[in-house]
């Protein structure tokens, strides 16, 4: 599918067709739909069609929706993700945020794996990892 009005390009994808073609030596008609996942592909973003935010655009949108300028939002990030780490590092920490989720750290106990290569087993050891259980808000809001 390509961004078009009633079968005519929008300029916007007209511009990328004339300089993808240009680029490989083409007339500008020859890949109109090779292009036209090139263009879509790279608006992607601008179009939120993805499936994973980045941090970039994760501050992008705090520092929108916030008022805040990208440094700030970035800081703003960086010292959340840093208050959050030190509260996992200690003994029994968690971090609650009402109606979104609570951060907890937990045991995994050691255990016999495979190797995917040999299929030979191997011990696998101890250690904790970070878990994370929805609030109910962010439960309600997803589904």
């Amino acid at each position: 599918m390509h961004p078009s009005v009633h079968g005519q390009y929008s300029p916007g994808y007209q511009q990328t067709i004339a300089f993808i073609n240009k680029t490989l030596g083409f007339a500008n008609d020859v890949l109109p739909h090779v292009t036209c996942h090139i263009y879509l592909a790279s608006n992607q973003t601008k179009n939120q069609n993805h499936l994973t935010m980045n941090k970039a655009e994760l501050i992008d949108k705090i520092a929108t929706d916030a008022g805040l300028s990208k440094a700030d939002a970035k800081r703003a990030l960086d010292a959340f993700v840093s208050a959050t780490t030190e509260e996992l590092k200690k003994k029994d920490g968690r971090v609650a945020l009402v109606g979104f989720g609570s951060f907890t750290v937990a045991k995994r106990a050691a255990r016999t794996g495979r190797n995917p290569k040999n299929g030979d087993s191997i011990n696998i050891e101890a250690k904790n990892v970070v878990r994370f259980k929805t609030g109910n808000e962010l439960a309600d809001a997803i589904n």
